[in-house]
């Protein structure tokens, strides 16, 4: 069955981005490794260990749709019009009449609006959250099955938090899965109902 996932690389801290949403401290294990990982754009092929390219593998082949905010949208520059997932991604933003880079972008004015279509898109395939206040909005509305970590060993000190302000809490967890990679250590929670 379809999950609705959130995954971010964060610091063991807890911060996915610092106090510029600089990510460099956090991917570089999308680099550190020997095994080619091709995404569907060319500016995006990883190399990374073993254990981390598996897992990418299966996340990118699992991948249907893809949500996030307006504002790693805008830091992004929409992708340059194509994500690296190269699945239909669907941007939560109060700006509607914004246009979108390409039809693979969908604008939607709140996160059960866009939970709902890209769950429509993605079909038997899961739907990837990437995105710090979307996730909280969707943890919070119950439209959350599963948190996916990728923990860096890193301490950033400030920055963006993940769950900084979560409505509802606490929020239970199942057991994780974990895989460890060079430089990253991947975790799979279940969200308990």
């Amino acid at each position: 069955m379809a999950k609705v996932i959130a995954n971010m690389s964060m610091s063991l801290d807890g911060f996915i981005a610092d106090t510029a949403d600089g990510i460099d401290n956090l991917f570089g294990w999308m680099g550190n490794g020997e095994i080619e990982v091709p995404t569907a754009v060319e500016w995006a092929t990883f190399r990374m260990s073993p254990a981390s390219a598996a897992y990418m593998k299966e996340a990118l082949e699992n991948a249907g749709a893809l949500i996030t905010g307006r504002h790693l949208y805008d830091i992004t520059s929409g992708w340059g019009g194509k994500h690296p997932l190269g699945v239909p991604v669907f941007v939560v933003t109060h700006r509607l009449d914004a246009e979108a880079p390409s039809d693979a972008f969908t604008f939607a004015g709140n996160v059960a609006e866009a939970v709902a279509e890209a769950k429509k898109a993605a079909g038997d395939r899961n739907v990837v959250v990437a995105s710090a206040k979307i996730a909280q909005q969707c943890l919070d509305a119950g439209l959350l099955d599963a948190i996916h970590v990728d923990l860096v060993p890193v301490l950033l000190g400030s920055g963006v938090r993940w769950f900084e302000n979560l409505a509802k809490s606490p929020v239970r967890l199942g057991d994780p899965v974990v895989i460890e990679g060079h430089g990253v250590t991947h975790l799979a929670y279940e969200v308990q109902r």
